[in-house]
């Protein structure tokens, strides 16, 4: 069964029409949550997001709904043209339970793994709230061009503050940054010196392979 999850960032303007994009395609699954832009001014040439109020809507998707779905984003939204935000999915190996799949799927009988065959990366960074800007300074200077920061709230874990110094029941900031696979470890160890466990900041990092992905400019190879 090939599956993805579907996530689009975009302005919070256009989240309802996004939306109703996600539930055309037949999701039923369908996750809304507000976030902002970090990107500065001297990085909107490469990447579409600037330091607006954002929305970011995700969902699991067969291969087909995931097409139709990316599809429908750039003929109706212009998904495809930087500044009008970001959509990329993320290849999933598995879901629990058969009943968990039917509900996703609608019981369809896609066949195929994911495609694992990727150019960019999701990173997700994990801090506390408040220091997401310290946390992209270090991304920024180790090539980033932007993210998207949400607002979170851990559960706790004796065993991160036992090894990590880092405690999750806190409020917490969660940054997405999509960047090229080439440029993700980069990013990652800039991150985790600067801004890693252990600091203030408290960040703990990991990256999510992309399968697709709408929205970016062309990187400048010279």
């Amino acid at each position: 069964m090939e599956l993805y999850y579907v996530i689009a960032i975009t302005d919070r303007d256009r989240g309802e029409s996004m939306s109703a994009l996600y539930r055309g395609a037949g999701l039923h699954m369908i996750l809304t949550t507000l976030g902002r832009g970090t990107a500065t001014s001297e990085h909107l040439s490469v990447y579409g997001l600037d330091a607006t109020e954002k929305v970011v809507i995700s969902g699991v998707a067969s291969g087909e709904e995931a097409a139709q779905l990316l599809k429908a984003a750039k003929r109706k939204l212009f998904i495809d043209i930087p500044g009008n935000g970001l959509m990329l999915t993320v290849p999933l190996k598995s879901v629990t339970g058969g009943k968990t799949l039917a509900y996703l799927t609608d019981s369809q009988k896609t066949g195929g793994k994911p495609s694992m065959e990727f150019k960019h990366e999701l990173i997700v960074v994990i801090l506390n709230e408040g220091y997401s800007d310290f946390v992209m300074d270090a991304a920024r200077a180790a090539g980033a061009g932007g993210g998207t920061v949400l607002h979170a709230k851990g559960t706790g874990s004796a065993r991160a503050e036992k090894f990590f110094g880092v405690s999750l029941a806190e409020e917490k900031d969660l940054i997405y940054i999509v960047a090229h696979s080439d440029e993700k470890a980069a990013i990652m160890g800039a991150i985790s010196e600067k801004a890693g466990p252990g600091t203030r900041a408290g960040a703990i990092c990991f990256s999510l392979p992309i399968s697709s992905v709408a929205g970016l400019r062309a990187r400048d190879e010279g």
